[in-house]
């Protein structure tokens, strides 16, 4: 009986029967000879669209992607009508577009001819041990009992490769284009490499010295962000949880009223009262308490101050919503024994509360980590990435996400911004993998030790 994990494509050429062989020619030609009749001719009906498409437009596709175009739209002279015409020249975006889909359709056939090998050769020797070979009806039956996983799994692949990895690898691929504004490469472009990363990557160039910059703002601000809600939210919610504090549900509401304000909303509010002549700098001048309006969005380092004390306002109660449950989980004999050890609120917190709360919360740190990274709304909303200095694309507020906004929408350096987001996805993926995998959620999940 030969197993399905030793079944490959080399098996089936040398030991299987002629239908077998013949499939690595003729598709679907091994599962018909073989008795399944119906799903060979839909295999081989998969073959012939193929090489529909592939005479069509996909070997067009695929022989153009190397040069992305080389003919440039203008203006030609028809002498028998006596004007100009437009000639239209070749469009690289689409030429990069359609040579991507074109890749995949040619590695989805591939993988298609090896799965109807593998299928061929399983199912004669399926026959050749006296085994049943499951009809066309059996099949489908399948799809619906064992093989329900396949069934419930097609279709959001299908969406995951769609509209998610084809236009990853398209992004990828734009990294080493001159696809940008400069000298007006927006239609016709070509190959450079990895130009576009040197320039990233160089602290001596205008375009690497803004990417190191908004790249320590990122992570201060990821770590500012991350760690002072998750502190604050879980003091904040010891403070309500106390059996000395009355009105736990009032106080609960005055903070979770924040929440129920749409965060743009409020946002956009904060940014308005804090402007020169905002609601904020009127009342403090008009107290005497200030002379002169204070930069809030002007100032780059109050800027950045007045970004993280407002994402606290913003974020510490979805924090204390997190944890309020979790912290009615603790044990009360832990708090109770560490009381009679002589222990106070501090070694309690430390000892106690923190490592558990770490432990089971370590999943949500992470994420929340990632979030702030990518977190374009507050820094958006509040100060544009703002101050911007003359000459630079980025704003001494800028995270990664929000001049990658800039860069693509605004300025149209496609290439720069999708080296950008190359960078940003290498960067968050080894902060995610090498965090989890070291902490205590991942080592031990069985249970808080």
């Amino acid at each position: 009986m030969v197993s399905e994990k030793n079944i490959t494509v080399g098996r089936a050429l040398t030991g299987g029967d002629i239908w077998t062989k013949l499939s690595a020619v003729i598709m679907g030609a091994g599962l018909f000879g073989h008795g399944q009749r119906i799903k060979g001719i839909l295999v081989f009906l998969l073959e012939i669209s193929f090489m529909f498409f592939m005479a069509a437009a996909g070997l067009h596709n695929l022989v153009m992607l190397p040069s992305l175009g080389t003919v440039e739209a203008g203006e030609v002279y028809n002498e028998a009508k006596g004007i100009y015409e437009y000639t239209q020249g070749d469009n690289s975006l689409l030429i990069l577009l359609y040579g991507v889909v074109a890749v995949f359709v040619v590695l989805a056939f591939i993988l298609l001819w090896i799965l109807q090998m593998k299928h061929s050769y399983k199912i004669q020797k399926m026959q050749e041990e006296g085994r049943h070979v499951p009809s066309f009806i059996e099949d489908i039956r399948s799809l619906f009992d064992g093989n329900l996983h396949i069934t419930l799994m097609s279709l959001p692949c299908l969406g995951i490769l769609v509209f998610n990895i084809v236009p990853l690898v398209f992004m990828i691929c734009m990294a080493f284009t001159t696809y940008s504004k400069e000298g007006s490469h927006l239609i016709l472009f070509d190959w450079n490499g990895l130009t576009q990363f040197k320039r990233v990557l160089n602290m001596n160039g205008n375009i690497g010295r803004q990417f190191w910059g908004v790249l320590r703002w990122t992570v201060i601000w990821a770590i500012f962000a991350t760690f002072l809600n998750y502190i604050l939210g879980m003091i904040l919610a010891m403070v309500i949880n106390r059996k000395e504090t009355k009105g736990k549900g009032f106080w609960r509401f005055c903070f979770i009223l924040s929440i129920a304000v749409p965060q743009f909303v409020s946002l956009m509010v904060m940014n308005t009262m804090l402007q020169p002549h905002g609601a904020v700098n009127v009342v403090l001048q008009n107290l005497g308490l200030i002379s002169q309006p204070i930069p809030f969005w002007q100032d780059a380092t109050l800027a950045k101050i007045t970004i993280i004390i407002i994402n606290l306002w913003v974020g510490i109660p979805y924090t204390m919503l997190q944890v309020t449950g979790i912290l009615q989980n603790i044990p009360s004999e832990l708090y109770e024994a560490a009381r009679m050890d002589g222990a106070g609120p501090v070694t309690i917190f430390f000892k106690i509360t923190l490592p558990y709360m770490l432990f089971v919360t370590t999943p949500y740190l992470i994420t929340s980590f990632v979030g702030n990274i990518n977190n374009f709304n507050v820094i958006y909303l509040l100060s544009t990435g703002g101050p911007t200095y003359v000459g630079d694309t980025a704003g001494q507020t800028d995270l990664l996400v929000t001049w990658l906004y800039k860069l693509t929408i605004d300025q149209q350096y496609y290439n720069i911004g999708a080296v950008i987001g190359i960078m940003t996805f290498v960067i968050l993926t080894i902060i995610t993998l090498v965090t989890y995998r070291n902490s205590g959620s991942y080592k031990n999940e069985e249970a808080f030790m």
